[in-house]
């Protein structure tokens, strides 16, 4: 069954940094885009950063310029890189592989980035 695992998650303060990681239990990793998604309380679930098979990247406005998004298919992993985090980046973060845009698998636990002083 292939699933993701997210983890890294955590309590920061305004302008501090965290690296998350999803590892994926798939054969192979290097052929799927990944995703990252997050949810904060109260409303919808939204895209964040997405990487393709090539290392192609692409941003939610809100993020550009603070986080960024890597793979290593050597570890089956997809990291996001988030600099100088905001309360508003506050929620429950997800990974998710990809297919022509689409999610492939159920949602994972996510890994909850709460951002206050």
């Amino acid at each position: 069954q292939v699933q993701v695992v997210e983890s890294g998650g955590g309590l920061v303060q305004p302008g501090g940094s965290l690296r998350l990681s999803c590892a994926a239990s798939v054969t192979i990793f290097s052929i799927y885009a990944m995703g990252w998604y997050r949810q904060a309380p109260g409303k919808q679930r939204e895209l964040v950063a997405t990487i393709t098979s090539g290392g192609s990247t692409k941003y939610a406005d809100s993020v550009k310029g603070r986080f960024t998004i890597s793979r290593d298919n050597a570890k089956n992993t997809v990291y996001l890189q988030m600099n100088s985090l905001k309360p508003d980046d506050t929620a429950v973060y997800y990974c998710n592989l990809l297919l022509e845009g689409t999610t492939l698998l159920s949602w994972g636990q996510g890994t909850q980035v709460t951002v206050s002083s």
